[in-house]
């Protein structure tokens, strides 16, 4: 079974995805002209009036945090440190082109989702893929396939591996008994979640902006007390994505070609752009300007953040640190820690402890958002379903602090890999959609207008829609 999971996983992103998710990428940016460099001022500009909301809807800000919430995680600290040890310093290259082109990715499914989204039994906005897939394409079958992949993969098993990664941070730094954190994590965790998707967004918007602020001042000090290796780190990186660094030694496209597989690797599973995850948050934000292509703006910022920001800041602890071997055997979070030890002293690694701990379960919260929101779907507001299904929740959060978890995380790559499939292929056939309201978006705002949808200018969509959603936008 472990050799089948194993077969399946390298065949997906050895492969197919790595391919398929960057081809999606360029393609969405082709089509929509490069609007993550074009429109990159205007990202901002909508995060200005993010603030917005309504009695159904989070703001557009809460949205932003509770996506951010899942993509940041031990990824952006362990992950890039894997990436530099496989890959070499070329694969960041790799990593930044990838989060370039996934920004527009992001743009077309945040998009979809707002458009397609409803109202639950509470009144609450849902969407996401399943129901662009049920909605826009008419295909309920596949909408059921990818919330079976979502709730098996962001539902259950990355609870648990993040629940173990606080674990292990936790005991390492402080040597405190894992069953006892377990237990931490799944009383803290039950407070968040039985509180409804309002509560987990609060509190995605309280803690996600702290601490990814607190990570990049401390990457910022180190850059700055080591501002005089900043040109020979860009060069590292530059020479290394080319070949250049490995040219006189030999193999060189077997460099190039580690550099980039591993890159756009850690780049895709970062910032998650194209998996379909993110656009379950999306879907739940009272947009602001009123119309769905906002969102899109909104979420893209979300890919520039993970892994042009904070996916960068890990790079530079590194780099500068002196720590960094290529192909060491010391890598992930404890080659982080010994960086980030070395630059400010014996304290670094018990602020990477509780950087994992609140990046980890502000993405155990944000995740089991987005499995609600598909068992939604599934059961059409089945209160029952629900409480058994936030047991299981817990029960899998207290599994991952007490297990070792190799081919449980080998299971969840699988599930998100057919889940970013399922996803990629219903954004491309809903392509002429995006683009259409990307044009419409971007007509009104060039005539200084706020840029508002109204559902009166695609009689197309009308009968696909949920009724009262955009009947009656606002400026």
């Amino acid at each position: 079974m472990t050799d089948l999971i194993n077969l399946l996983n390298d065949l997906l992103w050895g492969s197919i995805l790595v391919y398929l998710l960057v081809g999606v990428g360029i393609y969405f940016t082709i089509r929509l002209e490069f609007i993550q460099i074009r429109h990159f001022r205007h990202m901002f500009s909508v995060l200005k009036n993010s603030r917005k909301s309504d009695k159904a809807g989070i703001s557009s800000f809460q949205a932003l945090c509770t996506s951010l919430a899942a993509r940041v995680g031990t990824g952006n600290m362990a992950g890039v440190a894997v990436a530099l040890t496989a890959g070499g310093p070329g694969a960041i290259f790799w990593m930044w082109m990838t989060a370039m082109v996934g920004m527009a990715t992001s743009f077309a499914e945040s998009a979809l989702a707002q458009l397609y989204k409803t109202k639950d039994r509470d009144g609450n906005y849902r969407g996401g893929p399943a129901y662009y897939m049920e909605k826009g394409l008419g295909m309920r079958w596949m909408g059921v396939l990818f919330s079976i992949f979502l709730m098996i993969a962001f539902g259950l098993v990355f609870n648990a591996v993040q629940a173990n990664s606080i674990t292990n941070a936790m005991n390492t730094a402080f040597g405190y008994e894992p069953v006892y954190i377990g237990a931490g994590i799944v009383i803290l965790s039950a407070f968040v979640i039985f509180g409804g998707i309002r509560k987990i967004a609060r509190t995605a918007e309280l803690i996600v902006p702290l601490m990814a602020l607190a990570y990049l001042a401390i990457a910022i000090f180190i850059l700055l007390t080591n501002i005089d290796k900043l040109p020979a780190v860009f060069s590292l990186i530059f020479k290394s994505a080319f070949g250049f660094q490995e040219a006189a030694a030999g193999g060189l496209g077997y460099m190039i070609a580690q550099a980039m597989i591993n890159g756009v690797k850690r780049g895709l599973f970062s910032n998650e752009a194209g998996m379909g995850s993110a656009p379950n948050a999306a879907a739940t934000a009272t947009p602001y300007p009123p119309h769905p292509a906002s969102q899109g703006y909104v979420q893209m910022l979300g890919v520039f953040i993970d892994t042009i920001v904070i996916c960068s800041a890990t790079v530079a602890i590194i780099l500068m640190s002196g720590e960094y071997v290529p192909h060491g055997e010391i890598t992930g979070i404890e080659l982080t820690q010994r960086a980030l030890d070395t630059q400010v002293g014996g304290w670094g690694s018990i602020f990477v402890a509780f950087a994992i701990f609140f990046f980890a379960f502000t993405s155990i919260i944000a995740n089991y958002s987005y499995a609600e929101t598909n068992l939604v779907f599934l059961e059409h507001n089945n209160k029952r379903g629900l409480a058994i299904f936030r047991v299981v929740f817990l029960a899998m959060v207290m599994f991952g602090s007490l297990a070792t978890l190799p081919t449980v995380w080998s299971m969840a790559d699988v599930s998100m890999g057919l889940m970013a499939i399922v996803n990629l292929i219903a954004i491309l056939l809903l392509s002429g959609i995006v683009v259409k309201l990307a044009k419409d978006y971007n007509r009104q705002l060039k005539a200084g207008k706020v840029p508002t949808f109204n559902v009166k200018d695609y009689p197309e969509l009308q009968s696909q829609l949920e009724e009262g959603i955009w009947e009656n936008p606002k400026d």
